[in-house]
């Protein structure tokens, strides 16, 4: 039997979850969106290949968070900078890929309580702006993700949440160095750090509401 569920005065439609009774102060979840919830690689590298006339499978995938990196013939930050800002502007963000389960786990945990803070980096570069938090929105809404809170900042520990889930080797650092609890979403590029890591949507759920539900003073130390 269906019901109605409400994501920040939009009404949803799903199937029944786990739940519990909501208290007064929510949980709130930290939740990065490229490599987490889209397939920011395999979008760019889309992108890439067309614009260098090349089959997308020749560009590997990337085992370092630096692009100069990765085997795409890719020299600088600076290259790499411009290459995201014109993707950006032919609407990568809006035509990304999300990563298999990722609306029905975040729906599940939604239903259970939790409270979803969107924190993207995704305002990188200048001239690019609107394109990227308008296709933000739209594909959040078109792959029904659910969310509270939509945050577009650069220094993520300083945007409150009791667990973070991030696929980036500088934030898990950050979060890390605060003292913040996070789970590392695995990636090639980020094998290197420590914590507790998820491969999947399911096993994210599946800690996420295990860490929600540990006793509060034990959640940092169980997953930085």
């Amino acid at each position: 039997m269906s019901r109605d569920r409400e994501d920040g005065g939009v009404k949803r439609r799903g199937p029944a979850a786990d739940r519990r009774t909501v208290s007064c102060t929510p949980f709130v979840l930290g939740l990065d969106l490229d490599g987490v919830c889209a397939d920011y690689t395999g979008g760019f590298r889309r992108f890439v290949a067309q614009d260098r006339g090349v089959a997308p499978e020749t560009l590997p995938d990337p085992v370092d968070w630096d692009w100069a990196l990765c085997g795409w013939d890719i020299d600088s930050r600076d290259e790499y900078l411009a290459l995201h800002a014109r993707a950006v502007n032919a609407g990568l963000f809006r035509h990304l890929e999300p990563l298999p389960g990722v609306s029905a786990a975040l729906w599940r945990l939604s239903d259970a309580g939790v409270h979803i803070r969107v924190i993207t980096h995704r305002l990188v570069v200048n001239g690019g702006h609107g394109a990227a938090a308008g296709d933000t929105v739209a594909w959040l809404e078109r792959y029904r993700i659910p969310f509270r809170d939509l945050c577009f900042v650069a220094d993520k520990p300083q945007v409150g949440a009791d667990l973070y889930l991030d696929d980036s080797p500088g934030n898990l650092a950050a979060f890390r160095e605060a003292g913040l609890a996070a789970l590392v979403f695995d990636q090639p590029y980020n094998r290197h750090v420590p914590g507790q890591r998820v491969h999947d949507w399911t096993a994210a759920a599946d800690a996420i509401l295990a860490v929600r539900d540990a006793p509060e003073t034990a959640r940092a130390s169980s997953t930085i």
